[in-house]
């Protein structure tokens, strides 16, 4: 018994040196400007019956007010008395720490886990947060009875674990933040480690699968544990992922897309637009059809300064709120021309082609319309059909012979083969075509809006007034 506990002891102090050694060269490269601030972290975690006892240890914090944000299911909140000095920053109502010298600082809760530690499944919002700080470096110890084996997941590196008389024993350690736990009982293992990735399976990786996830390139460099299979809640970690097979080509996608997510804020933003986002960021190509032909087709239009701006566009906007029309904003930047090329894709089931399009604001007898876009196209200035000519009094829908626009006195029917139009079940021929689909979207070409239907426009830099001069009941 004397020897189990003397050789942990022995254990620990030993991981401990390594990793604040690591920690020391690693703070000497601590980059600032990211957040407010930046501070280290190291987390003792004990289960005991239903609950997680946990010592949440922050070290190198500013001498600065910082908040405190607890766990939403903490309970028993309250200083953890390691040294004399331990609490001394922490406020009466145990939400902040207050400005002063001590850069460490130590605090203690408990999670509690109604029947107890459950295998397979993924443990959530369990960690202290403080506001406007930023997590360089953490540290995890776990410590369970010894006769509860299994394995733990962290997201972090594994530094060692062992099985002693009374206590079985994991410790994680590495950059950046931990949020998650994961825990099963049996039949899971550490397969295969990478300075990225964490491989946790049933049986051991083969040698050609190894070797492949060495040469994956990712977004960075953050360590992330996959696990083989589902877990228990049906969701993923912040930087634990559970995928049913385990291939290299798998690891690689998800793990982008789990970077990608917790690289950029995304908002109505579609699964393509990330593949195109994750294709120019990585230097791959990711996705289906939609992606790789939008990948191609804006690389085929930029030269390649103007690539290489695209590029830091996109590395500008981390941390940031990304959407269709933020993306379009900085496409437009790289081409110095307004496009929707992204906004549009969207909206549109076809493949938008890449066009440029007309930012002025529309109106139309001094009424806006925000509906109606203005796209440059073959030398064309079209203006999107159904919502302009609605504006207009008309009816406008696709139909069995072409695209119909009616009115009380007025009917149109534009054919679905080229050369013609009828007007009030009159035929004229054309040289050009009125109107034109570009992505199944129906477009009226600028010289036959003011022809056909009466319509004076009035442009200047900021806006496009139209203006509706009358109707007349033949032509």
């Amino acid at each position: 018994m004397k020897f189990a506990i003397g050789f942990f002891v022995v254990l620990v102090g030993t991981i401990s040196a390594l990793l604040f050694m690591q920690f020391q060269v690693y703070s000497d490269h601590l980059d600032l400007e990211e957040q407010t601030f930046s501070y280290s972290q190291e987390i003792e975690i004990v289960y005991r019956g239903e609950s997680l006892d946990i010592r949440h240890h922050f070290k190198n914090l500013p001498n600065e007010e910082i908040a405190i944000s607890w766990p939403s299911k903490a309970e028993n909140p309250n200083c953890f008395i390691e040294t004399e000095y331990s609490c001394v920053r922490l406020s009466e109502d145990l939400t902040a720490f207050h400005s002063g010298e001590n850069r460490t600082q130590s605090l203690s809760y408990i999670i509690p886990l109604a029947g107890g530690l459950k295998s397979n499944h993924l443990m959530e919002d369990l960690f202290i947060k403080l506001k406007n700080g930023a997590v360089k470096f953490s540290t995890v110890h776990i410590s369970t009875d010894s006769d509860i084996g299994g394995q733990w997941v962290t997201g972090l590196p594994l530094i060692g674990q062992q099985s002693l008389s009374l206590v079985n024993y994991s410790m994680f350690s590495g950059e950046g933040e931990v949020q998650d736990l994961y825990w099963k009982a049996n039949n899971l293992a550490l397969q295969h480690v990478t300075e990225t990735i964490s491989v946790y399976a049933k049986d051991p990786t083969s040698t050609a699968f190894n070797d492949n996830l060495a040469k994956l390139e990712f977004l960075n460099d953050e360590h992330i544990a996959v696990v083989e299979g589902e877990n228990n809640s049906d969701s993923q970690g912040k930087r634990i992922l559970f995928l049913p097979q385990i291939t290299t080509q798998q690891i690689q996608q998800h793990v982008i897309f789990a970077q990608l997510n917790a690289m950029y804020d995304f908002v109505d933003t579609p699964r393509w637009l990330k593949e195109v986002m994750a294709s120019y960021l990585t230097g791959n190509t990711f996705g289906g059809e939609r992606s790789t032909t939008i990948v191609q087709t804006l690389t085929n239009q930029m030269s390649d300064e103007q690539l290489k701006n695209w590029l830091h566009q996109l590395q500008a906007l981390q941390g940031q709120q990304v959407s269709p029309n933020v993306l379009d904003e900085a496409l437009s930047t790289v081409f110095g021309i307004h496009t929707s090329y992204f906004s549009l894709n969207v909206d549109s089931k076809e493949i938008f082609p890449f066009l440029f399009n007309d930012k002025r604001v529309i109106y139309l007898d001094g009424e806006q319309l925000e509906a109606v876009d203005v796209i440059f196209k073959d030398g064309l200035v079209l203006y999107s059909a159904q919502s302009l000519l609605n504006g207009l009094g008309y009816s406008a829908e696709k139909g069995q012979r072409g695209f119909y626009v009616e009115s009380a006195t007025r009917a149109f029917r534009f054919p679905n083969e080229p050369g013609f139009y009828v007007f009030n079940e009159r035929r004229y021929n054309t040289v050009s075509e009125p109107i034109v689909q570009v992505a199944g979207q129906y477009y009226i070409e600028e010289s036959w809006l003011q022809r056909l239907f009466l319509v004076e426009i009035q442009k200047t830099e900021q806006n496009i007034n139209l203006l509706s001069v009358g109707l007349q009941s033949s032509e």
